[in-house]
């Protein structure tokens, strides 16, 4: 299998997510699909209290009903301020189906008159095979959040967040510069960087077809 390409499903239905994952493991030896080249397969419930467990939970269940090899990521905003809040809950943070500006203008509107701007976003990537093992990576980017968006680039909270290291806001950012500093990329980085090792562990861990004789019945009929 080491030879040959992998089938890796994106476990995602976040259309600015699937791209930026994508751009990052282009050029590997695998062949990448996300949920939409299939046909619909069960709700899975992000109802995990960490990062961690949604991560998990999606590529777990995904693979096992695909059959296939599954990356799925679970990230979002930790802001000090907040306690940690929106945190699991960031892309609902203002309720389910809530959009991208209606995140944003919960969390301005919960941020106001907070002094300590300090905030971060975390990412954990979870492999999985359909038996149910999997690695698990994680990335972290530390940042400030941002009196009013700026830039109109990415996606989620990215024009809130200003990043040191870029100085500039993620929503300034172009992907390039992103994904070299950003939660995911950092996490993503770390599966590039063992990815001879997790096609070997793929190959001892997906299951494998196998093949049987054809045994005819007595009337010589097909097997």
């Amino acid at each position: 299998m080491a030879d040959q390409k992998v089938t890796l499903v994106l476990a995602t239905g976040n259309p600015g997510k699937t791209r930026e994952i994508m751009s990052m493991l282009e050029g590997f030896p695998v062949d990448i699909k996300n949920l939409s080249d299939f046909g619909p397969i069960p709700e899975i419930v992000e109802d995990g209290e960490s990062f961690d467990a949604n991560a998990y939970k999606k590529a777990a269940l995904t693979a096992r009903y695909l059959g296939l090899a599954t990356l799925a990521d679970d990230s979002g905003l930790v802001v000090e301020a907040l306690g940690g809040k929106p945190g699991v809950h960031s892309a609902r943070y203002a309720g389910e189906g809530a959009n991208d500006g209606e995140n944003n203008a919960k969390l301005l509107a919960a941020m106001e008159g907070k002094i300590s701007r300090k905030a971060a976003f975390e990412c954990v990537i979870s492999i999985a095979v359909p038996t149910g093992q999997a690695l698990t990576y994680e990335g972290r980017c530390e940042g400030e959040i941002l009196h009013a968006p700026v830039g109109q680039k990415g996606f989620g909270y990215d024009p809130l967040f200003f990043c040191p290291e870029l100085g500039k806001s993620f929503g300034e950012a172009d992907m390039e510069e992103k994904s070299r500093v950003s939660h995911r990329g950092r996490a993503l980085g770390e599966v590039r960087s063992e990815f001879e090792k997790i096609l070997l562990w793929l190959e001892q861990n997906l299951p494998r077809s196998q093949r049987f004789a054809c045994v005819r019945s007595k009337e010589g009929g097909p097997c």
